[in-house]
């Protein structure tokens, strides 16, 4: 699917529109992922719904990279999932190059599942430790590329170990994950990611679990293999400094509802939702007194998403509500998404 955006020039003091045609490779379309549970209070059993992505909409443009950033339990990584057909989605509607893929039968969507992948976050829990790093990259081939011959088959694999740096690719091929370093073993499941070849990657918070030392080798890698491959990320983080660092546009997320989404740069410079400037007033900066002076530490406990407040759900923990007087529409009515700038979208009734 393409949306055509107008994108403005000036020239000798004059000003002209122009249409840029933008290609969408995934459209998310009000999409809700809730969870019954049942919790047992006294001797009472209770019936409750985690809302663990609530009524979010947003796409995915051709070969960028969209950051989803929030605390823990926002529901990024269910939101990831959803995207790629890993869960169903309660409600709404996930589209892959306008295919809606809840109404692909089996067959197809295992045939689509080539050109839509996850990284995962662990390393050390993704990798079989029974199977060689050779068998860990033929797997997916056997299942997805019987076209291919044996012999094309093992060039396909060390071609791959060699682009994630992973060499002498032919002893690597012979070890298995616990030979590997931390960095070694994520190498590893970006390269079983990249092996089929994808043009559509969530990468659920892929340099989490490593040390620090060597996060900036794993983002450079990710980066260059972009590039290479022409692929297009969701890049799924706690960090917003990192999403800021790699990403085109973040999206922020709050209790399972995205609150404000825009260029990176505006999204940590210009930021207008008040849990976006909370976040941002923490990134770690040189001067630490001029910091200290801008900093905005969120009161009390995020709210259960099974127990989501009314209204906007950001309300118990934001200071434009409490000075503001504590105005019944926060607490009555929840915010939609609306322009705050170009290409820049939040969820305030402040903003």
């Amino acid at each position: 699917m393409a949306i055509i955006r107008h994108v403005g020039y000036k020239f000798n003091g004059g000003f002209m529109e122009k249409e840029e045609k933008i290609n969408n490779v995934i459209e998310v379309e009000n999409v809700s992922v809730h969870f019954p549970v049942r919790r047992q209070i006294g001797i009472r059993s209770v019936d409750e719904v985690i809302r663990a992505v609530d009524g979010v909409t947003l796409s995915v443009r051709e070969g960028e990279i969209l950051a989803v950033a929030g605390e823990s339990g926002c529901g990024k990584t269910t939101l990831g999932k959803a995207i790629l057909n890993v869960i169903k989605p309660t409600h709404g509607k996930v589209r892959y190059r306008g295919i809606d893929l809840a109404e692909l039968p089996g067959g197809e969507m295992r045939r689509l599942r080539r050109k839509i992948q996850l990284i995962f976050q662990d390393p050390y829990e993704s990798l079989d430790s029974r199977q060689s790093v050779y068998k860990t990259l033929l797997e997916p081939l056997t299942i997805h590329r019987k076209d291919l011959k044996e012999a094309e088959k093992r060039a396909l694999i060390y071609k791959t170990l060699e682009d994630v740096g992973l060499l002498p690719a032919e002893s690597i091929a012979a070890r298995f994950p616990h030979h590997l370093s931390g960095g070694q073993r994520q190498r590893l499941s970006i390269a079983a990611t990249m092996i089929l070849e994808p043009d559509f990657v969530v990468a659920d918070e892929p340099v989490s679990m490593l040390d620090v030392s060597i996060r900036a080798e794993i983002l450079k890698l990710m980066l260059d293999l972009k590039g290479g491959r022409e692929l297009t990320y969701l890049f799924i983080t706690h960090d917003l400094s990192l999403a800021w660092m790699i990403a085109d546009r973040i999206a922020v997320f709050y209790l399972g509802k995205m609150v404000e989404i825009g260029p990176a740069d505006d999204v940590v410079h210009r930021c207008v939702h008040p849990y976006t400037q909370a976040l941002v007033s923490v990134i770690p900066a040189m001067d630490d007194e001029q910091k200290k002076s801008e900093k905005r530490v969120l009161e009390g406990e995020t709210p259960s998403p099974a127990a989501i407040p009314k209204g906007c759900r950001f309300h118990t923990r934001c200071r434009y509500y409490q000075q503001n007087g504590m105005p019944e529409i926060c607490r009555e009515k929840e915010p939609v998404l609306h322009d705050v700038g170009e290409d820049h979208m939040a969820a305030c009734h402040f903003t």
